[in-house]
């Protein structure tokens, strides 16, 4: 059985009695093949005197929870497990002795792990994050990894004035556009590398409506880098391309690993670690939410980042990610996409809200 402090999915009758459902694992493996939709009877559950019952609205498919399932991602959840890291729901009943959140208000998972592709979650109240309720469905159910991604690689690493150069490799990313978007907010000039695809051209202009100061095709980038001064590189790519990037660092410069899609080492001249200086850095968002729920200056921080990407929500500085708004029932071939199709991020949808 998945325990109660797991998250579950949206609450509906049949015959009289009520049931979650939920897109659960008992076994690492292959997604396509593991995941199974479940429905839970729920007409026994009561809630603790420090539970909350959150109804989930929406969930993404990540590459995380691909990893997850797999087996091969560093977060594994005890099994059975229901799949999901990242989601958005409403608190729709709270215990007697809870006091950090209300029904009604807006909430997403604290720490990675949960699962977050059910209709319903019953848990203690540390479990959920309470968010502005002016954040879109949309925005909401994917703001915990990505914008918050590159929010922190911009501030957390160099002390980054304005009109400062960053330059990143898999722009086209969805961490990506967030650094692009975010760096424009905050006065900074992105540089930014994508691969060389037939539709360069509109990708190139779609970025650099987004706020990019420069895009480059890997090919292209070879024959400006020298041009390039930078304080702080973004790399979630690997191999030669992040010996590129690191290439144009100033002295005292940064580069931030946070992925490696090329799967290969990442790599760095030595000339620039002895005569410059330069420092190469990891970074992991779930690593970073756990040290924040133990320290006070963490958790601060965590509420300020929160409040300023809701208010660039509200102020539509931010574009509204793509997603393909998907039923549980979908779930087959959600995967499928998620796993073959790059840019646009499946999302399970739990609402008839579809903002």
């Amino acid at each position: 059985m998945i325990s109660r402090s797991s998250f579950l999915l949206k609450t509906f009758c049949l015959r009289g009695y009520r049931f979650t459902s939920q897109l659960a694992y008992e076994r690492y493996g292959d997604p396509l093949e593991v995941i199974q939709l479940q429905n839970q009877s729920t007409e026994n559950d009561t809630l603790k005197a420090n539970e909350v019952r959150v109804g989930i609205r929406a969930a993404p498919i990540n590459p995380a929870d691909i990893n997850q399932i797999q087996g091969v991602y560093p977060v594994k959840p005890t099994l059975p497990a229901i799949g999901g890291n990242e989601g958005f729901g409403i608190v729709e009943e709270i215990g007697s002795n809870v006091t950090s959140l209300s029904v009604g208000d807006h909430v997403i998972p604290a720490a990675s792990g949960f699962g977050t592709w059910r209709t319903q979650a019953i848990s203690n109240e540390n479990s959920f994050y309470k968010i502005d309720k002016r954040i879109p469905m949309k925005y909401a159910a994917t703001l915990q990894v990505n914008p918050c991604t590159a929010y922190r690689m911009l501030k957390d690493f160099v002390d980054l004035k304005e009109g400062d150069v960053v330059v990143q490799n898999g722009a086209n990313s969805a961490v990506g556009r967030y650094v692009i978007q975010i760096g424009k907010i905050l006065g900074f000039q992105t540089i930014n590398v994508v691969r060389k695809r037939e539709n360069i051209d509109e990708l190139k202009q779609e970025l650099e409506s987004l706020g990019a100061k420069k895009v480059y095709t890997e090919e292209e980038f070879l024959k400006n880098s020298r041009t390039i001064k930078s304080r702080l590189a973004l790399n979630c790519v690997g191999g030669r391309n992040s010996l590129g990037i690191a290439s144009t660092l100033q002295h005292d410069g940064i580069m931030v690993t946070y992925g490696g899609m090329s799967k290969q080492p990442v790599q760095g001249a030595t000339g620039p670690f002895i005569f410059k200086d330069i420092i190469f850095r990891g970074f992991w968002m779930s690593a970073w939410y756990e040290k924040s729920a133990k320290n006070q200056e963490l958790k601060e921080k965590r509420d300020q980042m929160y409040s300023e990407i809701a208010d660039w929500i509200h102020d539509k500085k931010l574009v509204k990610p793509k997603v393909v708004l998907r039923q549980p029932e979908e779930y087959k071939d959600a995967l499928k996409d998620a796993m073959e199709t790059a840019g646009i991020k499946q999302l399970f949808v739990f609402d008839d809200n579809k903002n």
